[in-house]
């Protein structure tokens, strides 16, 4: 069978109408079942056509309640026959059935007589056939039957005739069901077969992969979406929920993961999965490691903390903000090493803002892009003991040892008098 062809069928397919339920009067004339003959009963349905809602012109199948006593049922084979002329056997002999109960308000069912009409005479034959010697004394009895009818009101093929035989109508489509076939150009993504359509989903076949909707239509793409994997049929199957591009469906077998996730970091590189970041990351590279922040959060290191305003900090083992120290415009924490820019007035010296430069460094200005001239604390050459600026021919005094000449610090040559 061509799964294919039956799916593209399908969008095609029409449902049928709604389906009725037709509850026949019961007939309840007694029949005395007797060995070796037949009890035939006819009923004239009209597939209740005094009630709208119930009433039933085409069959989807029928169900006989039946209700018979009878020393062994399993001697009993019953069959109905449609106003069509269909036969259908409800129950057949069944040798090892010694049941003395019969059957009270059992309910059989048939399926062949799909499209027929519903109204006419329904005839019910039953037949007794003993297997082995039985009492005459005790016959069976048919005490009661009725039909059930399934079907709709207007025919389930509304643009077949329904006069016309059943196999002629199935073969003959009318004009509406005849499609126009397309000529014109396909999708590059369509292999040799050919299209459709002109569209990348009007593909007989995709060049490519394939992916396919909620909706059981399909497209071809050059390349897999994200969250989407191909396999070996050139399908795009769709990756675990956490995983944004993966080898396979499963869930450790991630290899990136969708925003707000981590691979994990373990060695087994067999075992792929995709952790959470911690809780204030919206992206991460571990679980101790943040990239990006949540709205309302800074990226501090590689942590995530609440943004505050400038001049304060967070203290994580509080959970909120805190001044920085006075000489911090902009501070990582407690203290005047944690500055990370100087308030008015002070200047950053390695880790921390002073009021005026160490002994060995001297005030550097630079000018930024931006036209502000930012001031801070510069080391000296180490030759220096204090300078002016940079270099070794700055040097405004020298170390022990050393004498200043035109700005440098030479090592000394004057001798002492010796003892």
């Amino acid at each position: 069978m061509d799964a294919e062809a039956m799916v593209k069928e399908a969008e095609r397919w029409k449902q049928v109408p709604t389906q009725h339920v037709c509850v026949e009067s019961a007939d309840r004339q007694i029949r005395t079942i007797r060995p070796e003959h037949v009890v035939r009963s006819v009923y004239k349905a009209t597939g209740c056509t005094d009630n709208p809602n119930h009433h039933v012109i085409y069959l989807e199948h029928v169900v006989v309640r039946i209700t018979i006593t009878h020393p062994r049922r399993g001697d009993l084979s019953i069959n109905l026959t449609s106003p069509s002329g269909t036969k259908s056997q409800l129950l057949a002999n069944r040798l090892f059935d010694h049941s003395m109960e019969g059957f009270k308000n059992w309910e059989f069912m048939t399926t062949h007589c799909w499209g027929e009409k519903a109204a006419g005479d329904w005839v019910l034959e039953i037949y007794d056939s003993p297997s082995q010697l039985r009492s005459q004394k005790v016959p069976g009895k048919l005490k009661e039957w009725s039909l059930v009818l399934y079907g709709t009101s207007v025919h389930p093929y509304s643009s077949l005739r329904s006069d016309k035989p059943r196999s002629t109508d199935m073969l003959t489509p009318t004009e509406e069901e005849f499609t126009e076939e397309y000529n014109g150009p396909c999708d590059s993504e369509c292999n040799e077969n050919g299209c459709e359509g002109p569209g990348p989903h009007h593909c007989i076949n995709c060049l490519h992969y394939f992916l396919k909707f909620k909706n059981n239509t399909r497209m071809c793409v050059s390349e897999c979406p994200s969250g989407f994997f191909r396999d070996d049929r050139k399908r795009c199957k769709k990756c675990s929920s956490l995983c944004e591009t993966c080898v396979g469906s499963r869930s450790d077998q991630c290899t990136t993961c969708r925003t707000g996730f981590h691979l994990n970091e373990g060695s087994n590189t067999y075992s792929n999965i995709c952790r959470r970041c911690p809780e204030n990351c919206k992206k991460c590279t571990t679980s101790n490691v943040c990239t990006e922040c949540k709205p309302g959060m800074s990226l501090q290191g590689n942590k995530c903390q609440m943004t505050c305003d400038p001049g304060t900090y967070y203290n994580g083992h509080r959970r909120n903000c805190e001044p920085c120290h006075r000489a911090c415009a902009t501070c990582a924490g407690t203290g005047i090493e944690a500055c990370t820019k100087c308030a008015d007035g002070y200047f950053l010296e390695e880790w921390r803002c002073v009021l005026t430069c160490s002994t060995g460094y001297y005030l550097s200005e630079q000018t930024s892009d931006s036209g502000q001239v930012q001031r801070s604390c510069k080391k000296c050459d180490h030759s220096c003991y204090e300078c002016l600026g940079p270099g070794e021919r700055n040097c405004s005094s020298c170390v022990s040892g050393y004498n200043l000449e035109t700005g440098a610090c030479v090592v000394s040559t004057i001798c002492k008098d010796g003892d």
